[in-house]
């Protein structure tokens, strides 16, 4: 007898850490992604997304911020 909710035991992708982390940095994670992360997923590949994240994100809000100015005059 096999059971539904075992069909994804294997570890998460790097797409689906990505998404993960991005998802997370939102506040949308649902619940059964957040139980695959933390029962299959590697720490260090979530650190290493999160870091990449944070460093997009931020390069994209000063860039936002430096074309604001630059229009405002």
């Amino acid at each position: 007898m096999t059971d539904p909710d075992k069909k994804d035991e294997k570890k998460p992708g790097p797409l689906q850490v990505v998404g993960s982390v991005i998802s997370a940095a939102f506040g949308v994670q649902s619940s059964r992604n957040r139980e695959r992360d933390f029962q299959h997923g590697r720490f260090r590949n979530y650190v290493i997304a999160a870091v990449g994240f944070v460093i997009v994100f931020i390069v994209v809000v000063f860039s936002v911020v430096q074309m604001v100015l630059k229009s405002a005059g």
